[in-house]
């Protein structure tokens, strides 16, 4: 029986029961407008979905609050902070205050660990109790549910079905105990089977490779390591990752396995997984673009049109490929534009010269202007031919059919998922200003990301070659080729500066003679004074080299259409091959 100054009390905690379910309504109102859960978690729900069993005792412990997520039968009766949802026995949580407030005090409440968070399982009143009151901490006898996939205090009700397939992942794979750092938490439900299914086709490659069965656990080890974590070590670099927020770094292997399995299957050879994390990036920059940026490309597109644009800026090639490609192997899948005709198979001639010294793959592109040449007796002979030659050669070679109209925009869209472009100079640009503006190899050579080497209806042995160097950005990355050519191909470097109009060359000459020097290159060094394109071609025969290496077009391209370049003088008149740069 109470007296008089009890009743007041009760009467003072039943008051603040109101306020607290009050609160409770405000809350929930809160989260019906912003989409957020303001619900407990049902501990025998997350028991079932994760296939959690028994339990250990942890003894008397102080816990967080804050990390109490759910309970095992009044989920219902509280929000997430413990504010009463009904108006169930408002005396007894009135009890409970007055505990607290007083010097009974409340007695341990019983909990459910999994992970880091708690469920009660005996004194949710007490655990509302002691949050409306401000305490931060509650005393509890824990008992631990052990779990593969820890639980948190911002977990959700959704997360419980990406916690689930997560655990039943680790559970087939053990993965958590075979590698106890990975994380592959993803953020989108039904990426945990594609996972599996990204395993188990690792595995069957395994057995292929070495012959042998292979056990699972062997084969998720070597996937995490061999395939996964490379994947995650690019994403990474390239900081694909800020591009998604959100988002997790499996996620994004997954995305980027989709993406590059896509472009596979569009070009018909496999590419590097850098090229393809490169290409979702470049994709997803152009994807982005609204607004005032998309209305202000369209208005620079009417005022400099297409041919006046300029290509990848220069030393972009390097880069990558310093990432993809080990130093003494660069050209490992070469593009190869085939048009039917015998200057044509030229191209693929020297091809299978380079791809023998580099031990590269030969990608053959046949490009039609229609769906129904696709399949034509032409393009039939076409890939005939080319699996022909390629098989005399012992070269691994394979080719490509493509409907367009536009044949430079095409080959330099698959330029990017290799390394080097050969083609032929059957028509190298015009010295007309107009023919200039229209040729199709001028654009292909502006808008490649590709070095390019460009044959004439000869094949060279490329036992010597000729470098014109004046400094220039582009010119050093036809430098930095030249010693990997000498350095791979050993073979001699002619490298020739020329003074034009009175202007001195001897700092490039000497700049480019010490960095060959320094990768053991045979070095012969040229100073020449007149027109440059003429003295590369006198002494390209002078010296009986056989291969031509210089920069790409060096001048604003307005500039250089209206006054042409000495590289478009120069493909018009080699007879050897001339390999491009940028």
């Amino acid at each position: 029986m109470f007296t008089d100054r009890d009743s007041i009390s009760l009467g003072a905690a039943v008051q603040d029961f109101y306020r607290a379910r009050n609160q409770a309504d405000l809350q929930e109102l809160l989260g019906r407008l912003t989409g957020e859960s303001n619900q407990l978690l049902s501990f025998d729900e997350v028991r079932q979905k994760l296939g959690l069993q028994g339990g250990l005792e942890r003894g008397l412990r102080d816990i967080p609050l804050n990390a109490i997520v759910g309970s095992v039968g009044r989920y219902a009766d509280f929000t997430r902070d413990f504010l009463p949802k009904r108006d169930i026995n408002p005396e007894r949580w009135a009890r409970v205050k007055i505990a607290a407030s007083g010097l009974i005090g409340l007695p341990p409440i019983e909990v459910y660990q999994i992970g880091d968070v708690y469920f009660v399982r005996d004194g949710n009143h007490r655990v509302s109790v002691a949050l409306q009151m401000g305490a931060t901490h509650i005393q509890a006898y824990v008992t631990e549910v052990q779990s593969p996939v820890p639980l948190t205090p911002d977990v959700q009700p959704d997360d419980l079905i990406l916690i689930a397939e997560y655990n039943n992942f680790l559970a087939k794979t053990r993965l958590h105990l075979l590698r106890p750092e990975s994380d592959l938490s993803v953020t989108i439900p039904g990426q945990y089977p594609q996972l599996l299914e990204h395993i188990n086709v690792h595995r069957y490659y395994m057995g292929l490779d070495l012959q042998r069965d292979i056990s699972y656990e062997e084969a998720v080890i070597h996937w995490y390591d061999a395939v996964y974590l490379p994947a995650v070590k690019i994403i990474r670099e390239q900081a694909i990752l800020h591009r998604f927020p959100g988002r997790t770094e499996t996620d994004l292997y997954l995305w980027l396995a989709r993406h590059r399995a896509e472009i596979e299957e569009h070009l018909g050879w496999k590419i590097p997984l850098e090229y393809a994390a490169s290409d979702l990036v470049e994709n997803l920059g152009a994807a982005r673009q609204s607004g005032l940026s998309w209305l202000g490309e369209r208005l620079f597109n009417l005022i400099l049109p297409e041919q006046f644009e300029d290509g990848p800026p220069a030393g972009q090639w390097r880069s990558m490929t310093s990432v993809v490609r080990a130093p003494d192997q660069l050209f490992m899948d070469i593009l190869v534009p085939i048009n039917g005709r015998e200057d044509g198979w030229c191209a693929l001639d020297q091809s299978i010269i380079v791809a023998q010294r580099e031990n590269a793959r030969l990608h053959g592109l046949y490009i039609v202007k229609s769906e129904e040449k696709q399949n034509s007796p032409k393009t039939r002979k076409v890939q005939a031919e080319f699996e022909l030659r390629c098989q005399k050669a012992n070269v691994e070679g394979a080719l490509s059919i493509a409907v367009s109209n536009q044949i430079a925009h095409t080959i330099t869209q698959r330029a990017g998922y290799t390394d080097l472009v050969i083609t032929t100079l059957a028509h190298p640009p015009s010295s007309g200003v107009l023919a200039r503006l229209v040729s199709g190899f001028r654009d292909l050579i502006v808008r490649s990301p590709r070095p390019i080497l460009a044959t004439p209806c000869t094949v060279s042995q490329l036992q010597r070659a000729l470098l014109a160097y004046d400094g220039s950005p582009k010119a050093k990355e036809a430098l930095y080729l030249a010693a990997y050519l000498a350095g791979k191909w050993k073979i001699p470097i002619v490298v020739l500066t020329v003074a034009e109009n009175g202007n001195t060359a001897s700092n490039s000459l000497e700049e480019a003679q010490a960095y060959l020097e320094k990768h053991n290159a045979q070095v012969t060094p040229l100073v020449r004074k007149g027109a440059a394109a003429e003295e590369i071609l006198n002494v390209c025969q002078e010296y009986e080299c056989d291969l031509i290496m210089m920069g790409g077009y060096g001048l604003n391209p307005v500039l250089e259409v209206v006054v042409g370049s000495v590289v478009d003088r120069v493909l018009r008149t080699s007879r050897h091959p001339v390999m491009i740069c940028r």
